[in-house]
C-alpha cells in the first residue's frame, strides 16, 4: 500500500510541477512576445531588470526596500483570506496608514525617542480603522466586503488628496513665496527608521526587521494557534464554525482589523523608510501588489517571502526597462502574466476536483437507481 501511495504521490507531484513549469513558460513566452511587439529586445529587458534589482549591492538593497511593504501587506491579506474574507482594500488602507503616520509625526509633539513607534502605531491604527468601516458594513448592514473594500480604495485616494491640498491640514508650508505643492512637509528626522547596518553600498533599515518579525508572528499564529484554527474553520465552512461555537462576526471583524493594520503599518514603513512625506500616488500600487502576493502564496504566510522578493525585483528593475526603449507598463503586464501563471494550476486542480465529484455523484445516482429497479423486476417475474 505504501508503494502504491508513493507512486500516486510522485505522479501527482510530477503533474503539478509540470503544470507550473508549462504555465510559467507560457508567461515568459508571452512577455517576450510583448517586448518584441513594442520594439524591444527580450534579452535587453531581462538584463535591465537584473541590473536594476540584483546587479549591485545597492540594487539589492533597493529590491529589499521594495519587497518589505509588499510582504507586510500580503501577511495581512492572508489573515482575512484564511477566514474566508476577500479584502481588496490594502491600497486604501496603506494610504490612510501613511496619512495618519504623517499627521502624528508632523502635528503632535512626541518625544524624539518615541517618534518612530508613534508614527508606526498611528499608521497601523489608521489602516485598521479604515478596514473597520468594511467590517462594520459587513456585520451591521450585510454589505459585501469585496464591494466595500474596493470602493474604500477610491475614497482613500480622495481623502489623501484633500489633506495635502489644504494648508490647515497637511499641505506643505512655504517659508518664502511661491505656490505650495500637493504634498506634506517632510517628516522629522526622529520619525525616520534608523539604519541598522551598512555593507558596502547596501544599507539595511529596521523596516526589514519589522517585516521579519511580522512574518514570524503571523506564520505562527495562523498555523500553530487556536485562533488560527478558528480562522481556518470559518474560512472552510462558516456554518460548521458557528455550530462549533465560533463567533463569526467577532472573528471576521478581528481579521479585517488586523489585515488593515498590517496594510497601514506598511504605509508607515514606506513613509518612515524612504518617502518621508505623504502625497498623491504615495502608495504606488504596493497595496495591490501585496494582494497579488497573498493570492499567489495561497494562504501560506511562509510562501509570501519568495513571491514578495520576485515582486520587489520587478518593482526595482522596472525603472531600468525604460532605458531599453520598452514602455514601463510592460513590467506591469509581466506581473499580471506571472500572477496568472501561478494561479492557473490551482484552477485546473479545482476544475478536475469538481469533475471527479460530479462523476462520483453520477455513479452513485446510477447505482441507487439500479438497486431500486431490481425488486421491481423480481416482482414482475
Amino acid at each position: 500500500m505504501s508503494a502504491i501511495t508513493a507512486r500516486i504521490f510522485n505522479a501527482g507531484t510530477a503533474r503539478v510541477v509540470a503544470l507550473y513549469a508549462a504555465s510559467f513558460a507560457v508567461a515568459i513566452f508571452l512577455s517576450g512576445l510583448l517586448v518584441q511587439v513594442t520594439g524591444g529586445s527580450p534579452l535587453d529587458v531581462i538584463r535591465a531588470l537584473y541590473e536594476g534589482s540584483l546587479g549591485s549591492p545597492q540594487d539589492i538593497g533597493l529590491t529589499i526596500d521594495e519587497s518589505v511593504p509588499v510582504l507586510i501587506v500580503a501577511l495581512g491579506v492572508i489573515i482575512t483570506s484564511r477566514a474566508g474574507i476577500v479584502n481588496i482594500g490594502p491600497e486604501g488602507q496603506l494610504l490612510i496608514g501613511g496619512l495618519c503616520g504623517a499627521a502624528v509625526s508632523l502635528r503632535l509633539a512626541v518625544p524624539g525617542v518615541a517618534m518612530v513607534p508613534a508614527t508606526l502605531l498611528a499608521a497601523a491604527a489608521g489602516g485598521a480603522a479604515w478596514a473597520g468601516i468594511a467590517a462594520l458594513l459587513r456585520y451591521w448592514r450585510n454589505v459585501d466586503v469585496v464591494i466595500s473594500t474596493l470602493l474604500l480604495n477610491f475614497l482613500a485616494i480622495q481623502l489623501v488628496s484633500f489633506a495635502v491640498n489644504r494648508p490647515y491640514l497637511l499641505q506643505e508650508k512655504l517659508t518664502g513665496g511661491g505656490t505650495a505643492s500637493p504634498t506634506s512637509d517632510p517628516i522629522p528626522s526622529d520619525a525616520r527608521l534608523p539604519l541598522l547596518g551598512q555593507t558596502g553600498t547596501m544599507t539595511f533599515t529596521s523596516g526589514t526587521i519589522i517585516a521579519v518579525v511580522a512574518l514570524v508572528v503571523v506564520g505562527l499564529m495562523v498555523t500553530r494557534s487556536r485562533w488560527g484554527f478558528k480562522l481556518r474553520m470559518l474560512g472552510l465552512n462558516a456554518e460548521a464554525a458557528r455550530r462549533a461555537g465560533v463567533r463569526a462576526a467577532a472573528l471576521g471583524t478581528g481579521a479585517l482589523l488586523l489585515s488593515g493594520a498590517f496594510a497601514g503599518l506598511a504605509g508607515g514603513v514606506v513613509l518612515s523608510d524612504r518617502a518621508f512625506r505623504i502625497q498623491t500616488g504615495f502608495s504606488n500600487n504596493m497595496g495591490f501588489n501585496g494582494l497579488l502576493v497573498a493570492l499567489i502564496a495561497r494562504r501560506n504566510p511562509w510562501a509570501t517571502v519568495p513571491v514578495a522578493i520576485l515582486f520587489g525585483i520587478l518593482r526595482a528593475g522596472g525603472g531600468f526597462v525604460a532605458t531599453t526603449g520598452v514602455p514601463r507598463y510592460v513590467v506591469d503586464v509581466m506581473q499580471a502574466l506571472i500572477v496568472l501563471a501561478a494561479l492557473f494550476p490551482p484552477l485546473v486542480d479545482k476544475v478536475n476536483e469538481r469533475r471527479r465529484a460530479m462523476r462520483i455523484a453520477r455513479d452513485e445516482a446510477a447505482a441507487t437507481a439500479a438497486s431500486s429497479a431490481t425488486p421491481t423486476l423480481e416482482v414482475a417475474r
